[in-house]
């Protein structure tokens, strides 16, 4: 499953992890695909192979085999494998991060805080082992007790992205195991490595072989047989907004289950009475952190009159803060804050973000990009305003380093521009007011909304989604709240 990385380009030899499929506990499948390191050019950073829906086939097929026998083992036994799993990407962070930062392009604190976090996610779940999941409800009848039970979907499918490329994958693949599925998971072509480690830390737990399986491939190919597989009883799904609304026809044309957390274009509110300088802080954490490649960035600020200046030249300041680089810190760019795009075409349509919105009339207070000699896909965090506010840049998802601020009348209208969206993912406030932050959570049409800090982030234990064209609006990821989509509920009436 590893080969030595003798004759690839590189500053040090490693050892690079091959992806292969997983399939009923067996590696298989022509690496044939190259994954190049997007801070340097010509740097392979791992191989992987290219599913067909016969490997699909394959996968649901054995995770059917499976799925009976790990949904009767008692659900301890099973939180234990989960727990093992996560204690072994622990014990393997170093070496997955790296992996992590070659093919995503983040920074190596950033790679290692998400592997930390699938860690976490795992024992999370896998603690839930160890919990009720029923109620005992009274009985109008004499004699009777009624009780309700959980029962998992059977198999299932994840799609998940490259951004968080190893905890996505865990983050919905714990809930499903912990319940009784079987799984089938396309990770993303861009990241089939973190994908890997995860497999190879559930294999290595003890998992039992058809439980958790990998298919590595194109979307067109390999998603598209997941959704249309009649077995796959439900599919969860992180990606585009028009990817996940074409996979949800597939699903409700068979009655299927399925999730969609998709695109965002979160907003933050900045008022007179907040501090410019901290509020600046959290806008720029949550707009250029993670290299602005994350769902709930933050890429549209509305400003009241009375702290606009002052929050913009505070904000260019944070801006300056965040040199790119690569985040292993090699090749003389030091420690780097922010990662590289993960690839030429999301540089190119960062670039195309910036460029048209100026030639519309946007004014680009930071973020002059001059190119790069090497190549390297290292973009500059950029802070946009003087734009309008039905701008593309304004209304439309980036995906990169971009924030747009403008300027708003006052908290009416604030509110109004950030409920002014298709997406409605994240949303936040920057204001000492009680009052106004405790309307602002009442009103503001997002599944999360946060108070003084950054839109980007959120604990393990907490329900996560959107609204709008953000997401299905109907199942949770996260916390307990994720356990619902993968189980179905079922009411026993026992009489005495």
């Amino acid at each position: 499953m590893t080969s030595t990385a003798t004759d690839i380009p590189s500053s040090t030899a490693r050892e690079l992890i091959t992806a292969h499929h997983l399939i009923n506990g067996e590696w298989s499948g022509e690496a044939e695909t190259q994954r190049m390191n997007p801070a340097k050019p010509g740097e392979l950073a791992a191989l992987s192979p290219s599913g067909t829906a016969e490997d699909v086939d394959a996968a649901i097929t054995a995770a059917a085999a499976g799925q009976p026998a790990w949904a009767a083992l008692p659900a301890p036994s099973r939180g234990a494998i989960l727990i093992t799993a996560g204690n072994l990407l622990l014990e393997r962070q170093a070496a997955i991060a790296e992996d992590l930062v070659r093919e995503e392009g983040k920074t190596l604190a950033e790679a290692k805080g998400e592997v930390k976090r699938a860690s976490d996610v795992l024992r999370f779940f896998g603690s839930l082992g160890w919990s009720a999941t029923g109620e005992v409800l009274p009985s109008g009848l004499p004699d009777t007790t009624i009780t309700t039970r959980r029962e998992p979907l059977g198999v299932v499918g994840l799609i998940t992205p490259w951004n968080f490329p190893i905890a996505i994958p865990a983050w919905k693949a714990a809930p499903a195991l912990i319940s009784g599925n079987a799984v089938v998971i396309k990770p993303a072509e861009l990241t089939p490595l973190s994908a890997t480690h995860l497999a190879r830390a559930l294999q290595d737990a003890g998992l039992p072989a058809g439980v958790f399986n990998v298919v590595h491939g194109k979307g067109r190919v390999v998603g598209d047989a997941l959704a249309r597989d009649p077995r796959i009883a439900g599919l969860s799904f992180t990606g585009s907004t028009n990817v996940g609304l074409a996979l949800q026809e597939i699903l409700n044309a068979r009655r299927a289950r399925v999730q969609l957390e998709m695109g965002g274009k979160n907003g933050v509110l900045v008022l007179d009475d907040a501090d410019p300088r901290k509020a600046a802080a959290v806008v720029a954490a949550g707009a250029f952190g993670l290299t602005g490649q994350a769902c709930t960035a933050t890429s549209r600020v509305y400003v009241t009159p009375g702290i606009r200046d002052a929050f913009l030249e505070a904000l260019v300041a944070e801006a300056a803060q965040y040199t790119a680089g690569d985040g292993l810190g090699s090749g003389g760019s030091g420690a780097a804050r922010m990662g590289a795009v993960v690839s030429r075409q999301q540089f190119e349509q960062d670039q195309a973000a910036v460029r048209s919105a100026v030639e519309r009339g946007a004014t680009l207070l930071h973020g002059e990009y001059d190119g790069d000699p090497s190549g390297a896909l290292l973009f500059p965090a950029a802070v946009l305003t003087d734009i309008a506010s039905d701008d593309a840049a304004v209304t439309e998802e980036i995906f990169g380093p971009v924030v747009a601020v403008l300027e708003v009348a006052d908290y009416e209208a604030g509110l109004a521009a950030i409920n002014d969206s298709r997406y409605g993912l994240t949303a936040g406030i920057c204001t000492d007011s009680l009052a106004r932050a405790t309307d602002f959570a009442a009103r503001a049409q997002a599944g999360v909304v946060k108070v003084n800090r950054p839109t980007a982030g959120l604990d393990l234990n907490v329900p996560f989604g959107g609204v709008k064209d953000s997401s299905t609006n109907t199942f949770r990821e996260q916390g307990r709240s994720a356990l619902d989509f993968f189980t179905w509920g079922k009411t026993v009436y026992t009489g005495i």
